[in-house]
């Protein structure tokens, strides 16, 4: 819902409720009009007036230029007007306009529709038809002259940065969804098209020959996709830099029975154990529902990826599965060198996007979290939580400790 339609619907009601009010302010000074037809007139023609173009206050679609100068032409001429109906003692003497404070409405709709400015045009006619209706500058007319004023314009101002605030809310929107999308193309490249990449850099390499300059390529094309998939704000990895010589995960396929309903997540985390990785679960069933338990799977099969990458061939690979009442938590530890300070946030910035996207941020759009705590010597530990019931689209709470 739009910012602006409270407030026609506010200048509406008030239109409505100052009408009333007029009427009957009138209708109790009628005896003391000089000319009191004149005056039932002005208000039957004001009271047909605002029937007929009630609609117009409802939206900024409706309130056209030419109803606003229309009802702006009965609000002055009815304060000229009053220099008919009314006696000369009784206009010196403060007594009010035929439209009264239905005034207002009319400068207001000019100060919804067009801001600032416009309110100020329309309130200086207003100005002047009022002190020509004094015919002097009295205490009371300057003040009701500069009450409305400056009330008009600051409603305009205040109108004019909710629309500005509504087209940055709108624009910041679009942006964090396309983020999201790319942050999700991004974490699928990174455990597919990426590790393939820089599997074929190193065998190239090893094997040499033709191979070696086909794993050349392949490695120009892994810079340049790292770089495109985070973003193109990110520097490309310096010069010679060694290509991560990872392995593609093990995919974690879903059950096709489970596609639309809950999943035993030990049934994923059971492909992963091996000789170097030992895995140990809880005797009954973990369930989460499909899509959490295989993003939970994926994120495991990166962090177990990180392992044989940083750690080394001969390091292992401890995961635990835990049944928690609220959560389901998987913890990754292993027994090689561990990660230096600040190493997690160089490789995010140079376009490595394992740990970023792959581990980090499948928890957090599942509303979960990701923890690393590493200690240089002694191993690192990843701690995998994901709430039960977790939604598609979750909180972004992760953080990491190293």
């Amino acid at each position: 819902m739009s910012v602006e339609l409270p407030l026609w619907r506010a200048l509406t009601g008030y239109r409505v409720l100052t009408l009333i009010y007029t009427c009957c302010l009138v209708a109790s000074q009628y005896e003391k009009y000089v000319h009191p037809l004149g005056a039932v007139g002005y208000m039957a023609a004001l009271t047909v007036w605002t029937a007929l173009t009630w609609r117009h206050t409802t939206s900024a679609e409706r309130c056209t230029r030419r109803f606003l100068a229309g009802d702006l032409t009965f609000a002055v001429g009815g304060i000229l007007l009053t220099m008919v109906v009314e006696s000369h003692e009784r206009i010196m003497g403060g007594a009010a306009t035929l439209p009264s404070i239905c005034t207002a409405g009319s400068v207001l709709g000019f100060a919804i529709k067009g801001g600032w400015r416009w309110a100020m045009a329309a309130s200086s006619l207003v100005a002047v038809a009022n002190l020509v209706e004094r015919e002097e500058l009295a205490g009371n007319t300057i003040h009701n002259v500069v009450l409305v004023w400056v009330a008009s314009v600051a409603i305009g101002y205040v109108v004019e940065v909710a629309r500005d605030s509504e087209r940055t809310l709108a624009r910041a929107l679009q942006i964090e969804a396309a983020t999201r999308e790319r942050e999700r193309l991004a974490r699928d490249i990174h455990d597919s098209v990426l590790q393939v990449l820089a599997m074929v850099q190193r065998r190239g390499a090893a094997i040499g020959g033709e191979a070696a300059e086909l794993g050349r390529m392949a490695g120009e094309q892994e810079v340049a996709l790292r770089t495109l998939v985070s973003g193109g704000l990110v520097p490309p990895p310096r010069a010679g830099a060694p290509a991560t010589t990872a392995a593609p995960p093990v995919a974690a396929a879903v059950p096709e029975d489970a596609a639309d309903g809950r999943c035993d997540v030990r049934a994923l985390l059971a492909p992963y154990a091996g000789s170097g990785v030992t895995f140990s679960e809880p005797g009954s069933a973990v369930e989460l529902p499909a899509h959490a338990a295989g993003e939970l799977a994926a994120a495991v099969g990166a962090a177990l990826d990180n392992v044989r990458v940083h750690a080394g061939e001969g390091a292992r690979a401890w995961v635990l599965l835990e049944d928690e009442p609220a959560a389901v938590v998987v913890t990754v530890r292993d027994d090689g060198p561990g990660i230096p300070e600040g190493r997690l946030d160089d490789a995010e910035r140079e376009g490595r996007l394992g740990v970023a996207l792959s581990i980090r941020g499948r928890l957090q759009d599942l509303g979960g979290t990701a923890e690393w705590l590493s200690v240089p010597g002694q191993g690192t530990e990843v701690e995998l939580t994901v709430p039960k019931g977790a939604p598609p689209e979750g909180r972004r709470g992760g953080k990491a400790r190293a």
